[in-house]
């Protein structure tokens, strides 16, 4: 009685599982298609409904829990350095008066002219010491030394 019917939803949850691991690229869709399509060789062997829904369970569950951390290890990109974060705990001397309101402030760091924000929002005049304390976007944040 469920043969045939359920050959199609097993086959329509494979497709769903496939699609939206394609879209989300995170490991954890892939693992109910492999459970769908263990589900699908039993509905093909003509099992009952609640076998092939026991089959996808404990397959689904097996090869997320087991499978899935082995695979992010060596799927898992790694983020580059960009050098960006030397400049932070680094002193530096403000250029253009930083002002948060008004949208504007650049320090010299190391040789190099940054976009400034105050971390208190506070107003650094210009010729002011101050000091790196992270960066946000492409924005050094500072604050008074």
């Amino acid at each position: 009685m469920f043969g045939i019917p359920s050959l199609y939803v097993w086959v329509a949850v494979i497709i769903i599982g496939v699609a939206i691991e394609a879209f989300t690229l995170d490991l954890s869709a892939i693992w109910f298609a492999v459970g769908a399509l263990a589900a699908l060789v039993a509905a093909s062997i003509r099992l009952d409904l609640s076998a092939q829904l026991v089959i996808f369970v404990l397959f689904s569950a097996a090869l997320l829990i087991l499978v899935r951390p082995f695979c992010r290890r060596f799927l898992q990109t790694k983020s580059e350095p960009t050098n960006a974060d030397r400049i932070i705990g680094e002193p530096a001397i403000v250029v253009e008066e930083i002002n948060n309101m008004q949208n504007v402030g650049e320090i010299k760091v190391f040789g190099q002219l940054w976009t400034a924000r105050s971390a208190d929002d506070s107003i650094v005049p210009k010729g002011a010491a101050v000091k790196v304390v992270s960066i946000r976007g492409v924005k050094a944040i500072v604050e008074k030394v």
